[in-house]
């Protein structure tokens, strides 16, 4: 069987699940009346992907083309989700790089490309969203040029195929197109595959492969996923599980699935290079090598980049608590993120002081999706502010620096430069694009991106947009100055009223809106001022037997201001928490009692 197995990588939003979609429906896999066949981001199974419009979790998927099956992977373009992309790679002989035909090589860009040369993966380029109005094809492939150059391993890697597409058409050609309305599909692209991916590389032996995805299933339980080193596998057959610590446990394999387009198929062997399903391996973990017990070899563990940011999860001890989640004891929540950890490699966890658990994660994105399918499941916690994880490097705390890049309208640049500069970034380059914006590229500590996203929108009026990549730890910087105005606390418990609000909007930006349950130091909004400023929100009007002039007129209140869980936790100092629950998000001091907070100032 002629066999490829490629990866698609890309930047969030460059069109790499769009161009899967093409794919999948050009190879024939559905039926012209099955429900995918109009479906659009078939891959992105998962509801927050939906919802959020990236790809969070790798997938693979199967094609055939002619007489050859292609394995297509998906990952992730958001470098939170690194740990996805790194195991994955791993998987395949060939990458295929998406890039956007205006925006060029982003910060996700680099680093998936850079993993993908680093393991030797032959590289093919799809130019997509060639039909864009502000489209810069010619620049986009001179800026391409230059990314591979910085990150080339190996000459070889220099001489690459590039292709143009437009994935929402399923439209791709090989040369830049005169007319891009002429019918055509994606045949160009499936020949770049089977021409430039190599077939997997077999070696001669027993059976061995390395585990580098965990799936479940009600039915058969734990699916241990891998591609096949060497030798076959079959169903019934008695394998040793290789643990990375060097233990080892006998097994039996249960039954042997390949994907065969979004779905997976029993066979009964699958040959080396396959990409394959095994169930009946109960303790398998992510990096563990499953081989023949005639001749048990480990093979070498997946490296994964470490954990820059942290913060610390608990049980819900808001006066509030217990009211709106299903599973709301610390007991619960831990069981749950022991078992996230079995497959989200890029995720540790470690015992706090105070009884809560330390969560450290690649990113925001990557923790705060992971706090999202918590609350979607029913959980009720509460989430302190997230926090650098520095590191000791020949006696000297260093922290993590990132790449940041923002494109904002221009006439916004001052006010960004002066915000990233107030947080010690330096301006690396300054860059005016043909449509009116500006790319702007810093170097600023992970310290120092805390909480810019929502600054950011509120300087460029929602234009900016903001992406980084982690680059190194260097030497801890100076410190950052607080950059956020205090906060309107809720003086009272009860139900917020118009009278009360009203008064709390003269004072800054209020995010509850009237009849909103409140307790005492549970945060309504923010100060337009430095300190904290506490508003008895439950506050009615008094009521008097004389009637002035227009005194019942209706109060004019100000929409509130809804954060999004992100924006929540961007918005969190170090005295404060988030409570999460299935129907709510609630910003609250840590000490709730004016009193006792102003006892611990001292």
């Amino acid at each position: 069987m002629n066999l490829r197995n490629v990866a698609i990588i890309a930047h969030v939003d460059h069109g790499k699940t769009t161009l899967v979609d093409g794919l999948l429906k050009q190879s024939k896999t559905f039926r012209e009346n099955e429900a995918a066949f109009s479906q659009t981001l078939i891959m992105d199974s998962n509801d927050q992907e939906r919802e959020r419009g990236i790809t969070i979790l790798a997938k693979n998927t199967a094609v055939k083309y002619g007489d050859t099956k292609i394995n297509i992977i998906d990952t992730p373009g958001h470098a939170d989700f690194g740990g996805e992309v790194e195991r994955t790679l791993n998987m395949a002989d060939g990458a295929i790089l998406v890039i956007d035909a205006h925006e060029g090589p982003m910060p996700q860009t680099k680093f998936v490309l850079k993993k993908a040369l680093e393991i030797g993966l032959k590289p093919i380029v799809v130019i997509n969203k060639i039909d864009k109005p502000n489209a810069q094809i010619d620049v986009v492939i001179s800026k391409t040029h230059d990314l591979f150059l910085d990150l080339a391993t190996d000459v070889d890697q220099l001489d690459f195929p590039i292709y143009f597409a437009i994935a929402r058409d399923g439209k791709a050609w090989s040369e830049i197109p005169e007319d891009m309305n002429k019918k055509t599909d994606l045949t160009c692209i499936f020949e770049a595959i089977v021409e430039h991916v190599p077939a997997p590389e077999v070696e001669e032996g027993k059976f061995q492969m390395l585990v580098t995805s965990l799936e479940s299933d009600s039915f058969q339980g734990k699916h241990a996923v891998g591609r096949i080193k060497r030798g076959n596998i079959q169903p019934g057959k008695t394998i040793t599980l290789i643990k990375k610590d060097g233990s080892t446990e006998i097994s039996r394999i249960d039954k042997v699935y390949v994907s065969q387009g979004l779905k997976k198929m029993e066979v009964a062997d699958a040959p080396a290079g396959e990409i394959v399903a095994l169930t009946g391996i109960r303790n398998a973990g992510i990096g563990d090598t499953v081989a023949d017990s005639g001749n048990p070899e480990a093979l070498p563990t997946i490296e994964i980049e470490e954990p820059t940011l942290k913060m610390s999860v608990a049980a819900n001890t808001s006066p509030f608590a217990g009211k709106e989640g299903q599973f709301v004891t610390g007991r619960q929540i831990l069981e749950r993120i022991k078992k996230e950890l079995e497959t989200n490699v890029s995720l540790k966890m470690e015992m706090g002081n105070a009884g809560d658990y330390i969560l450290s994660g690649r990113g925001e994105l990557h923790l705060s999706v992971f706090i999202e399918t918590l609350r979607r499941e029913g959980y009720e916690l509460e989430v302190g502010k997230p926090q650098v994880i520095t590191k000791e490097i020949d006696g000297v705390k260093c922290e993590p620096m990132e790449e940041l890049t923002i494109d904002v309208a221009t006439e916004h640049v001052g006010a960004v430069t002066a915000e990233v500069g107030r947080r010690k970034g330096v301006l690396m380059s300054q860059e005016e694009n043909t449509d009116g914006t500006t790319r702007l590229i810093f170097e600023i500590s992970t310290r120092g991106i805390l909480g810019l996203r929502n600054q950011l929108l509120t300087l460029s009026r929602g234009t900016a947009i903001m992406n980084s990549i982690f680059t190194k730890f260097q030497p801890m910087g100076t410190a950052i100055p607080k950059l956020r105005n205090g906060a309107i606390i809720a003086h009272e418990s009860g139900k917020a009223v118009a009278y009360g609000l009203y008064n709390a909007q003269g004072r800054g930006t209020v995010f509850i809106k009237p009849q909103t349950q409140v307790y005492e130091g549970m945060i309504v909004g923010l100060n337009s001022r430095e300190g904290d400023l506490e508003v008895n929100v439950t506050k009615e009007k008094k009521l008097t037997n004389t009637r002035a002039a227009g005194s019942d007129d209706a109060l004019v209140l100000t929409p509130p201001t809804v954060f999004t869980l992100e924006q929540s936790l961007d918005f969190l100092e170090d005295d404060e928490l988030l409570e999460v629950t299935p129907k709510n998000l609630r910003l609250r001091k840590k000490l709730l009692n004016k009193t006792a907070r102003a006892r611990a100032k001292k």
